[in-house]
């Protein structure tokens, strides 16, 4: 890198020329403007929701056997898929393996009366609050890469998460939490990994803060013992001060550093409160499923992300799965013992979560979406499982102006490949238009390129909204 101005003066002369125009600059007051990368910012036009809740089912639940029944499949069970299907390759599976039904019974629900399955009876009750949309698709039939699609629009890693666009693009309406919040499964992390949520070639104060069970959710944030608070304001008081004399006019990266330094000493005051669950009611605690064993983990962490945006946190990203296959939603074999456990620790909390918002008046504001990076395909894999489908899946929508109680798009009678599919790209350009972005007026310059996380464009699906 070549020498700029300051450097030039910093090192000529033992330094007496960057000296006196520090003093001339701090005189005159030219001095580097302080800027918060994190305030908030207006939108293009009038938002239809203020923040998102992003609930990630890893591994890729089964659209079949969740949201998308197919009766079809029970009349040629044991049976090899129509040779007018072509042929059908996955990670582990060629498509010669037989058709495999739905073990769980499909009900009809709600005044809409939408058909969800055995599977999920708690969230079943909130489907009048859900825009189910059946015809995603993904490029993928790896977890990772289809990860990565989902949440950067690229099957590639080193592009920024849909969490760090928003923040980069919105801001944060909070001045004492992160602006993006990332809860992962406590035993692990997804196949995708940090990417999933970085911020990529975006500055690193829009990445996604970890927040980890327990009452220090997010590490090295607690001051060392015996470094008082008013030594550590005084230090940073100090630090900023040399750092207003030195920091180049219009030097966004320093800013953000800074800013982020700011950000941790405010949330030492300020987190605890925000996970501190002691006081929610002993009746909101029992409906997320904190009083039984088996929701308690995935409970407290909808519970926390309630709190989050209610705190004015931008997005939330929880995921259910990570780590090892056995928790996720990963079921190449034993898919009525994978999605029987995987359900049952999450159809509870996800349930609780839409009332909870709605009875506060916060889903209104409030997106959520539930979704994954693949589902499942018709066939059978081991004689009892599923391998991955990225050829058409089910996500769904409610809250932040979402029009409830309705199904988009379908899949084949045998639900195998999505009709009129819906890529990543209108899944973006759709949760950006609920935010109240313009998916074209959103970009980053970067190796002189326009930046975009739709890239060169996704379709709003306007049938979304109410």
């Amino acid at each position: 890198m070549s020498p700029n101005r300051r450097d030039i003066l910093r090192s000529a002369g033992n330094g007496f020329g960057a000296l006196a125009l520090q003093y001339l600059l701090a005189r005159d007051g030219y001095a580097a403007t302080r800027i918060n990368p994190l305030a908030a910012k207006p939108p293009h036009f009038a938002a239809k929701a203020k923040s998102v809740i992003f609930l990630f089912m890893v591994g890729g639940p089964s659209q079949i056997d969740t949201f998308d029944p197919k009766p079809l499949l029970k009349k040629h069970e044991g049976k090899p898929l129509p040779d007018s299907f072509g042929k059908i390759t996955s990670q582990f599976t060629d498509g010669s393996t037989p058709i495999l039904s739905s073990p769980w019974e499909f009900k009809r629900y709600g005044k809409s009366g939408i058909h969800v399955s055995s599977l999920m009876p708690r969230l079943a009750e909130c489907v009048d609050d859900l825009c189910i949309v059946r015809n995603f698709y993904t490029e993928s039939v790896v977890h990772a890469p289809a990860m990565y699609q989902v949440m950067s629009g690229r099957i590639l890693m080193g592009h920024p998460s849909i969490g760090s666009w928003v923040t980069y693009g919105l801001g944060s309406e909070s001045d004492n939490l992160p602006a993006y919040v990332v809860m992962p499964q406590p035993e692990g992390t997804p196949e995708g990994g940090t990417p999933m949520w970085g911020s990529a070639y975006l500055p690193a104060v829009y990445q996604g803060t970890l927040f980890r069970p327990g009452p220090n959710p997010v590490i090295h944030l607690k001051p060392p013992p015996g470094f008082t608070a008013e030594r550590q304001k005084a230090t940073l008081g100090l630090l900023q001060q040399m750092n207003d004399l030195d920091t180049p006019v219009h030097n966004s990266d320093m800013a953000a550093r800074i800013s982020s330094y700011e950000l941790a000493f405010r949330m030492q005051t300020y987190a605890p409160e925000a996970v501190d669950l002691k006081s929610e009611s002993e009746a909101t605690r029992d409906a997320y499923g904190l009083n039984n064993k088996r929701t308690n983990e995935f409970g407290t962490r909808c519970l926390l992300a309630r709190r989050l945006v209610e705190r004015g946190v931008r997005f939330v990203q929880l995921y259910s799965g990570g780590g090892p296959v056995s928790v996720q939603w990963d079921a190449h074999d034993n898919l009525v013992d994978n999605h029987e456990k995987m359900a049952g620790l999450t159809d509870q909390p996800v349930a609780a979560l839409l009332k909870d918002l709605k009875q506060r008046g916060l889903l209104d504001s409030t997106l959520v979406i539930w979704g994954s990076e693949f589902g499942r395909l018709p066939m059978s894999q081991s004689g009892n499982g599923r391998d991955h489908n990225p050829h058409g899946f089910t996500m769904w929508f409610a809250g932040g102006g979402v029009k409830p109680g309705q199904v988009l798009g379908d899949t084949d009678e045998f639900g195998l490949r999505a009709i009129d599919g819906l890529h990543m790209r209108d899944f973006h350009a759709t949760i950006l238009h609920a935010l109240g972005r313009d998916q074209n007026k959103l970009w980053y310059l970067h190796n002189g390129r326009h930046e975009k996380l739709t890239d060169f464009g996704g379709k709003v699906i306007d049938r979304v909204f109410a």
